[in-house]
């Protein structure tokens, strides 16, 4: 019998593609036929040719870059509770997004990646690059969103290093004035309030008081120091912002770093219509007909943005990413009026939650004849990677007096997906304990610990991955050396923490800073309509 010799290191389109050839010249032996011979000769040039072409585009690019220090523009795209499932090119077969699957298959793709559970913590964790408890995050509301602000965050040191900044969509790390994006790094700020477009609490957590009735549409929004009212859907305007100011910084002699922020896909759901009634159509709820259409919305706001890219011939210089905040924020819904899991790519967990379906995210990096092309690094890495990768690619020092970062740098795994990384652990806490009791009582509720091969959940389950990737089998009693090693890793991490959430005693503000920015302007000088050229 024919048969191709394979290595452990041939590469997997390799073998994909001599396989086939195996088969056409077992038909030919097998019946005799000349046709199948030639099918066989012309199927092992045209394997030839594929695999040579794949070998050329995903591994010369890897290994012919030296990346530190070459001052890329970086855009980073985070969408909000948008899960793993929630991407056609990730194996849901309802979803249309062609523009992010595009870029998924051109991109080095990072499959082990980590965030928070939830939002304002994956924001503290980026911006800070250590855990969001250690820069005071440990909710969402109440005061306790609030980045501390003895954190220093990378855009305030790529500032330092010639680069403009700017963030459009979403903050949540504090709405009163000292915690506002322009004084934690960003020049150009266009965002709503709050954790959400329309969201309002009994704190200092509150957004701009016409977004509780225009949901979504016509918002009002922050440019800078000016309210100034919009028009269209949030998502739609608030890439127009990117673009409209990336239009400047292309024009400028300084790198840029863009950081785009939809609030979207979280609730309330709300889409233009062209974009839900596909969905509508095929029997789904208004909810999760809305949430696929934000979904789609995005995919395409994404498609239009990356074409400008390239027509204004950037992303040869250009770092993008596209990531979510967590993991999937709606996990059922109804088709045909009745109950139905919606697919979460084999997760069987969402947003929230400390298993896998809660943390682990897509996360597509793509720069134009640099980075590999359709390559998967399965390396553990995680959100607090970031600075300290930013920081390298822009030649930005990192002063000592900063705080401890967590983080690794991913350069040397994009010049070498094969580059030494050594395993590491990586601690998730959804914290949301109540508001000013003892976290202690909260130590081991909602909480994680991740290496390559383990994951330990609540100090009570324990998840081979690498054989169990969905988390269905409980080893926790099975293996009680990697019990005891990740308990002892916890327990030094949370005493570190004890002392650096500085927000757990703070009182409830009794006003709400963007509701008081809004009535100010409004009666001092109204609120002009923003322009975007």
């Amino acid at each position: 019998m024919f048969r191709f010799v394979f290595s452990e290191s041939t590469p997997d389109v390799y073998s994909d593609e001599l396989h086939k050839c195996e088969t056409l010249f077992e038909r030919a032996t097998s019946f005799g036929h000349s046709i199948f011979l030639e099918q066989m000769v012309r199927y092992i040039f045209h394997s030839f040719v594929v695999v040579s072409m794949a070998f050329v585009v995903a591994v010369q690019p890897a290994c012919a870059q030296q990346l530190a220090g070459r001052r890329p523009n970086i855009i980073l795209v985070m969408t909000d509770d948008q899960g793993m499932g929630d991407l056609s090119c990730m194996g849901n077969e309802v979803l249309r997004t062609p523009h992010l699957d595009a870029l998924h298959a051109k991109a080095t793709r990072f499959t082990d990646f980590q965030v928070c559970p939830t939002c304002s913590p994956t924001r503290a964790a980026i911006l800070g690059g250590r855990h969001e408890f250690r820069s005071g995050v440990t909710h969402t509301i109440n005061e306790r969103e609030r980045m501390s602000l003895d954190t220093t965050t990378f855009p305030q040191l790529l500032q330092q290093a010639g680069y403009h900044t700017g963030i459009f969509g979403k903050w949540h790390l504090g709405d009163e004035n000292a915690y506002q994006p322009y004084n934690r790094g960003f020049e150009e700020v266009f965002i709503h309030g709050a954790g959400g477009i329309g969201q309002s609490y009994n704190c200092s957590c509150a957004d701009f008081p016409p977004n509780r009735k225009n949901r979504y549409f016509d918002i009002v929004a922050l440019h800078n120091d000016t309210i100034v009212q919009t028009e269209g859907f949030c998502t739609d305007v608030f890439f127009r912002a990117a673009k409209s100011w990336i239009d400047k910084q292309r024009q400028s002699d300084q790198p840029f770093f863009a950081m785009i922020t939809t609030n979207a896909p979280h609730g309330p759901f709300i889409a233009p219509d062209k974009y839900r009634q596909r969905y509508l159509d095929f029997g789904y709820d208004q909810e999760t007909a809305a949430r696929y259409g934000m979904i789609e919305n995005i995919d395409e706001n994404f498609g239009a943005f990356v074409s400008q890219l390239a027509e204004w011939k950037l992303l040869e210089n250009t770092l993008l990413i596209f990531m979510t905040d967590n993991g999937q924020g709606r996990l059922a819904g109804k088709l045909h009026d009745r109950p139905v899991e919606l697919f979460n790519a084999g997760f069987g967990s969402g947003k929230n939650t400390v298993h896998e379906g809660g943390t682990h995210v897509p996360a597509f990096w793509y720069w134009k004849g640099v980075t590999a092309e359709g390559v998967d690094i399965p390396a553990l890495t995680a959100h607090l990677d970031l600075f300290p990768t930013f920081c390298e690619l822009a030649g930005a020092k990192i002063p000592d007096t900063v705080q401890t970062l967590e983080g690794r740098s991913l350069v040397p795994l994009l010049e070498n997906r094969k580059a030494k990384w050594d395993d590491r652990m990586l601690f998730t806490h959804s914290g949301r304990w109540k508001q000013k009791s003892d976290p202690n009582l909260s130590k081991f509720s909602n909480c994680a610990v991740r290496t390559s091969r383990w994951r330990m959940v609540n100090n009570r389950e324990l998840y081979e991955l690498a054989a169990d990737p969905k988390e269905t089998t409980n080893v926790f009693s099975k293996y009680p050396e990697v019990v005891a090693k990740l308990q002892a890793a916890y327990d030094v991490w949370w005493q570190e923490n004890l002392p650096l959430m500085v927000n757990e005693n703070a009182e409830l503000s009794a006003t709400q800073p963007q509701v008081e920015r809004y009535e100010k302007q409004l009666a001092e000088q109204g609120i002009p309509k923003w322009e975007d050229q």
